[in-house]
């Protein structure tokens, strides 16, 4: 019985580094995209998202890849406003190549002083490179 609980106990200390180094990955991941975005390096916002990304957005059509990132570029080239995102990461679930993301973005949008507050869950999969990046994710806007 010792052997068994040795054995066990063994197998969740190797594993669990492994789980916590792919969600320290994918933290890092949605950190850098914040870091690009808000730095208008449109050219690197795209490479979060999984070119079979599909997103949904309360009040709003599903978007595709293309769409997803066709608005963020657009976005970051409006010469009339500045957006700004915060990221609050509440929770990562790694399982296997799949991985699920609780968390708040906060978009600030100058110069016309609105903020909107969107709770959300992004769906992440290791890719064939390795990295990881959004599938699907959920989000909505809370109500001020």
């Amino acid at each position: 019985m010792a052997r068994v609980a040795l054995a066990l106990a063994a197998a969740i200390a190797l594993a669990t580094p492994a789980f916590a180094g792919d969600a320290d990955d994918i933290r890092a991941r949605l950190e850098q995209w914040t870091d690009d975005f808000n730095a208008g390096r449109s050219d690197a916002v795209c490479d979060l998202f999984s070119a079979e990304a599909i997103s949904n957005y309360r009040g709003q059509p599903e978007r595709s890849y293309d769409e997803i990132c066709d608005l963020l570029k657009r976005s970051i080239a409006d010469p009339a406003n500045d957006f700004h995102y915060e990221l609050d990461i509440r929770e990562v679930i790694v399982e296997g190549d799949l991985a699920v993301v609780r968390l708040t973005w906060t978009l600030f949008i100058s110069p016309l002083n609105v903020t909107s507050i969107e709770p959300g869950m992004d769906v992440f999969r290791r890719e064939p490179d390795g990295k990881w990046r959004i599938i699907r994710y959920l989000a909505f806007e809370e109500e001020q």
